[in-house]
């Protein structure tokens, strides 16, 4: 039986934790940052956990 490949694109962008769920960084954080307020900013530095249906497809594709 064949093994499913890790999809690297993704592996780099999201992480699965030890109880399964996985989790990404905000985006639009690096470019622009004058034009946001420092709210916006201090808020896209923290992680997120993914939600629902996309967070099982990353997960296949993570692993």
């Amino acid at each position: 039986m064949g093994k499913i490949k890790t999809h690297k694109a993704s592996a780099k962008r999201f992480s699965v934790t030890a109880n399964g769920k996985v989790k990404m960084f905000h985006s639009s954080h690096r470019h622009n940052t004058g034009n946001k307020s420092a709210k916006r900013i201090r808020h896209l530095r923290s992680s997120a956990l993914v939600q629902g249906k996309m967070a099982d497809n990353l997960k296949a594709l993570v692993k």
